[in-house]
């Protein structure tokens, strides 16, 4: 089974940007279908993003509108989240999750593995 391992996140000034790397491990992502999810204090976890196995098809949240991109590394084992004009609204744990689904799969419940989830904090 894969392990993941969130790693990137940090204190970002508004309109900043930041990138936010999944790694994995034991397994290569390329087997699996990729979200990326987020959890802020008081608040449900939810999809920021999700994409194919194959790195063909992705859907992103409407609070996204355009900001963020998924992409991954030519060996399979690492995926970034690159978020660009982060707002105070951004702030909050990132999870990266992958499904055996091989599909765009958008719903927590359909994801098997996931990390322990990094900080972003956009500041005024």
């Amino acid at each position: 089974q894969v392990q993941l391992t969130e790693s990137g996140g940090g204190l970002v000034p508004a309109g900043g940007s930041l990138t936010l790397s999944c790694t994995a491990s034991g397994d290569t992502l390329n087997n699996y279908g990729m979200g990326w999810f987020r959890q802020a204090p008081g608040k449900e976890r939810e999809l920021v993003g999700a994409i194919n196995s194959a790195g063909s098809s992705s859907v992103f949240a409407s609070f996204v509108k355009g900001r963020f991109r998924i992409s991954n590394d030519n060996r399979g084992n690492t995926q970034y989240l690159e978020m660009n004009n982060l707002e105070l609204g951004d702030t909050a744990v990132y999870y990266c999750a992958a499904s055996v689904a091989s599909g765009v799969s958008t719903h927590r419940g359909r994801y098997d593995y996931w990390g322990q989830g990094t900080q972003v904090t956009v500041s005024s």
